[in-house]
């Protein structure tokens, strides 16, 4: 897909699309370059502007170091192409997004992986563990899905926002990880101290030794902490560092 000539679409869509379709880029790439993806087998949407429920996401197929602005394909809330586009989609991936867009309002963004530590320590009973500090932001603001098989069932999707609720933090029983955001930058920060977390506490149960949990209080008074050193996860904080580690490492995102 790569030798696919793409035309730049800057310019020809408005100012805040383009500027949707360069973070959703970048957090593809993102996503590859911290080893959270699986090949193209996962989705990262973002709502567009307007009364039209249109969304963004990745041509199926192109690997997520390989997505540009300009390659990303306009879907409804179907996952229906609305618009030309030289690449396919895969609405059926497009299912669990697409629920969680229709019952969030605030999700702007909604990340899915299937990271190796994300499917482990969602197969485990007790999910996430107070262990560390990562996994406390992640515990002020979790639900946690029953696995119903793949995706496709129309009928699972009441469930799963259900399960959400008004949650940032989703973990898809023996799937993997779901992070929703009021922007692609908060969405893809929930899913890197999700994805800490979930390291952390595989490394520390495979250490063989007795675990020391955070004491449950620090755990209670977790979210008005969590408000007040990342400003409710604000994506902001860290974006532009990432967008520019990015620049160094894999460029050509913003095309």
């Amino acid at each position: 897909m790569t030798d696919i000539e793409i035309p730049s679409l800057k310019g020809k869509v408005s100012d805040e699309e383009w500027a949707l379709r360069v973070d959703l880029a970048a957090a593809y790439r993102l996503v590859a370059l911290y080893g959270w993806d699986d090949l193209v087998f996962t989705h990262i949407s973002a709502r567009l502007p307007g009364p039209e429920h249109h969304f963004l996401i990745n041509p199926y197929g192109m690997m997520f170091d390989e997505i540009t602005a300009s390659s990303l394909v306009k879907v409804d809330q179907d996952g229906n192409k609305v618009e030309d586009s030289p690449f396919p989609v895969n609405p059926a991936g497009f299912t669990i997004h697409s629920a969680v867009h229709a019952g969030r309002e605030d999700a702007q963004c909604v990340m899915h992986t299937h990271s190796i530590n994300g499917v482990a320590v969602s197969a485990q009973k007790d999910g996430v563990l107070p262990l560390s500090q990562q996994s406390l932001f992640v515990l002020s603001s979790l639900g946690y899905h029953d696995y119903e098989g793949v995706a496709l069932n129309e009928a699972e999707k009441p469930r799963l926002v259900a399960d959400l609720g008004s949650n940032n933090f989703l973990m898809l029983r023996n799937h993997g990880l779901l992070t929703v955001g009021a922007s692609i930058a908060d969405a893809f920060l929930g899913m890197y101290i999700f994805e800490a977390s979930c390291m952390i506490q595989v490394r520390a149960m495979a250490g063989g030794k007795a675990l020391i949990p955070v004491n449950q209080k620090i755990v209670d008074g977790i979210q008005a902490q969590a408000e007040q050193v990342t400003k409710g996860l604000g994506g902001a904080l860290a974006w532009p560092g990432l967008l520019r580690k990015l620049k160094r490492a894999n460029p050509g995102f913003d095309t």
